[in-house]
């Protein structure tokens, strides 16, 4: 199977196993504020990850690319869709058309498109600082993804079976790269103990990519004769690695992983993300729905986070990590077993 067809197959198998509601979110509740004593036009909804800064808390995570002409149409909607919204965009992995050039194509319409956007390469944790460098060339991108994909490779029936020495090569892509390097899960969720790692680098940011959205697993176990099932279930739930990478880590924190609507997005950064990434919800609505409705969907929901910040007394982004959330249930339990007491969320104080 050529890598394109693969590609193809990942946007088919994500469309049909579809988003899980395994995230944790269900299990986290703000406290209602009687006076926020704030009115919706003061609400300022722009995201700073160490020197970047887009006009939204949102970004379009990677999705796909090096699919001949099926991806270079949906990357072309995609990009249509962030600039039309202010929303940062991230493609899917460029390794393709790093090793097939007919295949830049399907990454060169998102720049087209969306000349002076935000935009994110994206490659594995097995590039070379070369390869880093004419990633972010082809697209002229803001910064670089790496992503960290053990179970989807483990998974999938051609992918990598050995993982040594990653951290030391993102370690010198981000040493050695002119853009900042953004280090990100892919569905299986960021622990504390890799995020502390993680933050002992020059990366600019973390993207938890947490379980209970697309599954990565389920999709490639599609692929194979003999299914991986005990991998279908194996990750940690988005809510829950938000909170055990801020504790660890102090850089940036971004959430992605079953992300689906604007609640979902402000306890996220209520949990501590700056920004969040969404991509399955993103997908199924521009293809089934069309361009025109996904961008008034987007517009909508930046309106709805307004309405909620505004509900919270939150003027900005980074005062959500200060307003008292509850979490329950085995968001609460799981916390508080690694010791990360979860009960602190509850005690927070934002001066309204």
């Amino acid at each position: 199977m050529t890598r394109a067809q693969r590609k193809q197959d990942h946007i088919n198998y994500a469309i049909s196993t579809g988003q899980q509601r395994k995230t944790g979110f269900d299990e986290v509740a703000f406290v209602h504020q009687s006076l926020p004593n704030i009115a919706v036009d003061e609400v300022h909804l722009q995201s700073e990850i160490g020197e970047l800064t887009w006009s939204s808390p949102i970004f379009i995570n990677a999705m796909t690319g090096g699919g001949g002409e099926s991806t270079t149409k949906i990357n072309q909607e995609l990009s249509i869709l962030s600039r039309e919204t202010g929303l940062a965009i991230a493609v899917g992995s460029q390794m393709s058309a790093l090793k097939d050039p007919a295949e830049r194509k399907t990454y060169e319409v998102v720049r087209k498109h969306n000349p002076d956007g935000m935009v994110f390469g994206n490659l594995g944790s097995e590039a070379t600082v070369q390869q880093a460098r004419d990633a972010v060339e082809m697209i002229r991108a803001d910064a670089l993804q790496i992503h960290l994909n053990v179970i989807q490779e483990l998974t999938m029936p051609e992918g990598d079976r050995d993982f040594r020495g990653a951290m030391e090569r993102i370690r010198i892509i981000a040493e050695n790269l002119p853009v900042p390097v953004i280090v990100k899960e892919t569905g299986f969720g960021i622990s504390k103990e890799a995020a502390e790692t993680l933050s002992h680098s020059t990366i600019s940011a973390i993207d938890i990519g947490g379980f209970g959205g697309t599954n990565f697993s389920k999709i490639e176990n599609q692929r194979r004769k003999r299914m991986l099932d005990f991998f279908d279930d194996w990750g940690i739930p988005t809510a829950i690695s938000i909170a055990e990478s801020y504790s660890a880590s102090d850089k940036p924190i971004l959430a992605s992983g079953g992300i689906q609507n604007s609640l979902d997005i402000v306890k996220s950064l209520g949990l501590g993300a700056s920004a969040v990434g969404m991509a399955g919800v993103i997908l199924k609505q521009l293809l089934e729905s069309g361009l025109k409705d996904t961008i008034d969907e987007v517009n909508q929901i930046h309106t709805d986070i307004q309405f909620l910040m505004c509900a919270l007394g939150c003027r900005r982004i980074d005062d959500l990590h200060k307003v008292p959330m509850v979490l329950s249930g085995s968001v609460y339990h799981w916390l508080e077993k690694r010791g990360l007491n979860p009960g602190a969320y509850s005690n927070r104080t934002l001066h309204l």
